[in-house]
């Protein structure tokens, strides 16, 4: 692999002060907007000069060059190594304090939706968010830059197959409950006070069938009003929160 294609962007005062904290070292260079002048603005150069990382101003249009016009970069993008992911997911497992929380995502592709699930996952205290290596989103800019920060203390990991991984995972004990508008129990009905993963599907696609049948159990969220189903952001958000609320966080 050459020194460039171990090289990313990232952009967003959120995503670029997060790796600033967690990773320096990661960090090869950083691009600001010469006409931010604001307290956000000061304190990225301050914590770059800190960590002896060259920060370089430059016109707001060599930024739209870098990351695309589209982009939201806020005025900031940084040029960093990507995040190494140094355990697998029976090292995490085998080093978990407490009853393993994860979420698993099936077909999930949404650059968004997978920054905002990550930024739940570590609000609640999630060990880990997993995913097909196909069918699935990446850690790409615009992840990192929705889930501010959180895709640096959040483990994403990428297996090969969801349905031998929920095996996996079942015989560590490990209850796998498919959040999923059929379900026949409440969600707050579920004892999530134990190990727990909770499996979502895309919207529209949803679960895949075989992967549901691999589950412990099926759990749906009441909902009312005239919509069908939640977003999978706000779904992850909800089974979250209900494990954390169950286990006394």
């Amino acid at each position: 692999m050459s020194e460039k294609a171990a090289e990313k962007l990232i952009y967003g005062f959120h995503a670029v002060l997060a790796r600033l904290r967690h990773d320096p070292a990661g960090v090869l260079e950083i691009y600001l907007d010469l006409t931010r002048r604001d307290a956000r603005a000061r304190d990225l150069v301050q914590q770059a000069k800190d960590s002896g990382i060259k920060l370089a101003q430059v016109e707001a249009d060599r930024l739209a060059r870098l990351v695309g016009r589209t982009a939201r970069h806020q005025g900031v993008v940084a040029r960093v190594r990507p995040v190494v992911r140094a355990h697998s997911l029976d090292d995490l497992l085998d080093a978990a304090a407490t009853p393993p929380l994860l979420i698993l995502l099936d077909g999930v592709t949404d650059p968004h939706n997978l920054g905002a699930i990550l930024r739940s996952a570590d609000a609640f205290g999630a060990h880990a968010v997993i995913a097909p290596k196909d069918n699935a989103v990446g850690l790409n800019a615009t992840v990192e830059k929705v889930a501010c920060g959180a895709a640096e203390t959040v483990p994403y990991l990428m297996v090969t197959n969801l349905a031998r991984t929920i095996e996996d995972l079942q015989e560590r004990n490990i209850w796998v409950i498919a959040a999923d508008m059929d379900g026949t129990r409440r969600l707050s009905e579920i004892d999530a006070t134990t190990g727990i993963a909770w499996v979502l599907g895309a919207e529209g696609s949803g679960i895949r069938r075989l992967v549901k049948q691999r589950c412990d159990e099926i759990a749906r969220i009441p909902i009312g009003g005239t919509v069908e189903s939640l977003n999978v952001s706000v779904s992850a958000a909800l089974c979250l929160y209900e494990t954390a609320r169950q286990r006394g966080g």
